[in-house]
């Protein structure tokens, strides 16, 4: 059985004693309970300068601690860029790559996300490689040629030993952060294509250990829905993950 994860990305938000503050409450809600829970695994990713203090406090924590972005080279004249090194000298453990605001904010393509994903995957860092599609492309019934164009090209020159190491994130670019989500019916279904791509690309046994998440609007409200589906096997949460609570509560989704 694929172990769960709930992966909480925080953006550019929140300073040190927020962050610290958030880390904290997160810990006193989960720990003990993750100690006992064995299929479920929650992350962390703060915005770059609050790794440190997050890592101060996660400590012989239950919780792992996830980046938001990487460069792909492990030194050189970058500026403002974080290396693969820099994040494990801070105990970081995942990174998100790929997301659609690093694709479409920022221009990342999906040749420099795939050598991103070869090099977390190098310093042995856990990727979450994400994909998805803008609103025009599903509107123009694009989504999953755009998805599994996506998947090939981040994947490209993977081992499926290689491919095994990844977790895959489905967040439609037109969900994220509008407060509208993929139905879990069509979620499935996209899932269900990853699936199958992962099984073409690296075999069964791969495909059915590889984890894919889905991200986009996740809230208490939602996610017990998208959850019970078969090939949704946890989420990636934006905005629902800056308060504890609601986080607590998208982590123990379908529980009772």
């Amino acid at each position: 059985m694929r172990k769960k994860l709930f992966a909480a990305n925080w953006k550019m938000h929140l300073l040190p004693e927020q962050a610290r503050a958030l880390t904290s409450r997160l810990m006193a809600a989960l720990d003990q309970w993750l100690g006992q829970e064995r299929e479920r695994e929650v992350m962390v990713a703060p915005a770059a300068i609050l790794i440190p203090a997050v890592a101060q406090v996660l400590q012989h924590s239950a919780l792992y601690l996830g980046a938001q972005n990487m460069h792909f080279e492990d030194q050189g004249a970058f500026t403002g860029e974080i290396s693969p090194p820099m994040l494990q000298a801070c105990g970081v453990q995942f990174v998100i790559l790929g997301h659609s605001e690093r694709r479409h904010l920022f221009h990342e393509d999906d040749e420099i996300i795939n050598r991103k994903l070869k090099a977390a995957l190098r310093h042995n860092l856990r990727p979450i490689l994400c994909l998805g599609e803008t609103l025009d492309q599903r509107d123009s019934g694009r989504t999953t040629e755009v998805l599994l164009s996506q998947f090939e090209a981040g994947l490209e020159g993977l081992s499926p030993g290689d491919i095994a190491r990844v977790t895959l994130a489905y967040e439609p670019v037109w969900a994220i952060g509008t407060g509208r989500n993929a139905s879990p019916e069509q979620a499935q279904i996209e899932h269900g294509a990853l699936r199958a791509a992962l099984s073409d690309r690296a075999g069964k046994k791969v495909a059915d250990a590889v984890r894919i998440l889905y991200g986009g609007s996740v809230t208490p409200d939602n996610v017990d829905s998208l959850i019970v589906k078969p090939d949704i096997d946890g989420a990636l949460v934006g905005g629902a993950s800056l308060r504890a609570e609601s986080f607590v509560r998208i982590v123990r989704a379908g529980l009772g």
